[in-house]
């Protein structure tokens, strides 16, 4: 009989450790560059559109661009000295004129010739100085460029005692490169758009809105763009933290990691959805589900998702339901997302103070007013705000998150409940926001209930029967992490799944059993799958199994073209799982399981 020892695969765990460690540390290192960066890009895009809406000069939004590199890396530094001398003309000598706010007043940098170099504001550097520092390794310089060659140096100084960890001292190089990078794109942006005002003011006013609005769009693709990479950062770093050979957190930091997926996955999904719903809005394209929404119920779960994002500013957050509105018939969803605009909104714009919500009938209408302590409104932006792609140049937020469409989308999806959006705000003295909605007849309510009930009582579920292995569903997907996803989820509660990935093999699964319920993805590889929906209903055999159709598409009318062509139920992706249980349940006469419901 042969034996082992256990001794080399000990050996190995023990080699592995230190492997594991230096991956986590890399991983660790990479996160903090992309998220310097990103803060840095993110601060300068902000610079540059208050730059094109004219709020303040060129000259001094290239300023605030040389501070805000010099603060920014600072901060990433952990308190290095760091400094922008800019070239002067026609000599061989260049000044300090920015420096960073390091806890010592000033620090000195030793060139090659044995010069220390005091960082402090108006300090005289010679060039040749500067050059050595450049060629020193590491180097302590980086030139500055734009169109026009070298206008300056980044100067770094080492701080008295290095606060970085190893990996991250070796991505530094990394960090000052795509910095400098950052700033030449910067520049040349800023110069861009002098060339635009000028040209803008040579055309007229017509061509000056209409250069105004392109350049706005473009900020908006760049800052949107950054909003996106932000959350996948997280997603793609933590993931990878997840799947790192032999990496085991705990339970609680397991949780934790899949919570901030989650979440920044649902982030991903907020921006996309007030991309879409400003371009279906545009093309007229926008549906709204009418329903009868409970008021109180609304606006207190609304304050809840904004409790926490208020506490941690140390806001206090107040509600006034007058006891007289009760219903209204609306969108519940879309109201809630106009609710959502208008908080989140309150709250990033207010340092110290409250934020409110308060609801009060007006004859056939009810208002919803949003009001904060913030820092208020100039009338000059309040002309513009509900202008898409337009944004607020402020020092309190350096829109962390969110595409700065949420004020225009409230503003259309009030108009197409047939509403309106009024402000009233003055600088320095917060803002008030108010959604006006009508209050639709109790009897359309009334209707539009019992048509739902009698839609339920025709399906025919019965809330007594339980989940059974022994109803089968035939699931047509070709993208394999979804169709991987709806498999797990549906198996594990109880049903037997069949999962092919194109009408072919469906065609063949179908000659040899007759499933329970058919999921089906529109867009096959090798055929439509509406139209295989509706060859399906041509034969008496298959006339009778119910059909859910499930697709990416969500543009106004698709769901109205996937039910006429004689599928029972349409959900669009991403998934929203319980939703996708109680449609199932639905559709082959069961309920949906209270597990699964009492956990989404």
């Amino acid at each position: 009989m042969q034996q082992y020892s256990s001794l080399p695969e000990q050996n190995s765990q023990v080699d592995a450790t230190p492997t594991l460690l230096a991956t986590i540390q890399q991983l660790r290192a990479e996160l903090w560059l992309e998220r310097s960066l990103n803060k840095l890009q993110s601060r300068l895009n902000d610079y540059l559109l208050s730059a094109f809406a004219s709020t303040v000069q060129i000259e001094t939004t290239e300023a605030h661009i040389f501070q805000t590199v010099v603060d920014e890396l600072d901060i990433a530094l952990n308190n290095s000295r760091v400094a922008i001398a800019l070239s002067q003309p026609q000599t061989k000598f260049a000044q300090v004129c920015y420096v960073s706010a390091s806890p010592s007043p000033v620090l000195e940098v030793m060139s090659e010739k044995g010069k220390k170099l005091r960082l402090k504001l108006a300090q005289i550097i010679e060039i040749e100085d500067l050059q050595h520092l450049a060629n020193q390794q590491p180097p302590s310089a980086w030139p500055l460029a734009s169109d026009s060659g070298i206008i300056g140096w980044l100067i770094i100084a080492k701080a008295p005692r290095e606060l970085l960890t190893a990996s991250q001292i070796q991505l530094k190089p990394q960090l000052f490169i795509r910095v400098t990078q950052q700033f030449a794109e910067a520049l040349a942006q800023i110069k861009q758009i002098q060339s635009w005002q000028q040209r803008s003011q040579n055309m007229g006013s017509s061509n000056q809105e209409l250069e105004r609005t392109n350049q706005l769009k473009n900020q908006f693709l760049a800052n949107t763009s950054h909003e996106i990479r932000t959350p996948l950062s997280s997603i793609i770093g933590f993931t990878h933290l997840l799947l790192a050979q032999g990496y085991e957190p705990t339970k609680e930091r397991h949780q934790e990691y899949l919570n901030i997926i989650q979440s920044s996955g649902k982030h991903l999904l907020a921006l996309i959805n007030d991309i879409l719903d400003l371009s279906k809005i545009e093309a007229n394209q926008l549906e709204v589900q009418q329903e009868e929404v409970n008021v109180p119920e609304l606006c207190r779960n609304v304050l809840a998702l904004v409790k926490e994002k208020a506490a941690n500013k140390g806001l206090k957050l107040h509600i006034e339901l007058d006891p007289t509105v009760k219903i209204l018939v609306a969108d519940p969803l879309r109201l809630k997302q106009m609710l959502l605009n208008l908080l989140f909104n309150a709250v990033k714009f207010t340092c110290t103070g409250e934020v409110g919500l308060q609801v009060v009938p007006q004859g056939e209408f009810v208002s919803f007013t949003v009001w904060d302590t913030g820092i208020g409104i100039s009338k000059i932006d309040q002309a513009q705000l509900f202008q898409p792609y337009f944004q607020i140049a402020n020092s309190v937020t350096n829109r962390d998150e969110g595409t700065g469409l949420g004020l225009v989308v409230t503003k259309k999806l009030a108009e197409i409940h047939g509403g309106s959006v009024e402000v009233e705000s003055d600088v320095n003295c917060g803002s008030r926001f108010t959604i006006i909605l009508p209050v639709r007849p109790v009897t359309e309510v009334e209707e539009n209930r019992q048509a739902q009930l009698d839609a339920e009582d025709i399906s025919g579920v019965s809330p007594d029967v339980a989940p059974s292995s022994n109803f089968s569903i035939l699931l047509v997907e070709d993208d394999l992490p979804n169709g991987k996803l709806m498999q797990t989820y549906l198996e594990r509660l109880g049903y037997q799944v069949t999962w092919i990935k194109n009408a072919t093999e469906m065609k063949v699964i179908l000659s040899q059993q007759k499933p329970g319920l058919i999921l089906i993805d529109i867009q096959l590889p090798d055929e439509n799958g509406l139209s295989v929906v509706q060859q399906l209903r041509q034969q008496p055999e298959y006339r009778m199994i119910p059909v859910i159709a499930q697709t990416a598409r969500a543009m106004k009318g698709d769901r109205e073209t996937c039910l006429a062509s004689g599928v029972n139920e349409y959900i669009s992706k991403p998934l929203d799982l319980p939703l996708l249980a109680a449609l199932v349940a639905k559709y082959i006469k069961l309920p949906t399981p209270e597990s699964e419901t009492s956990n989404s």
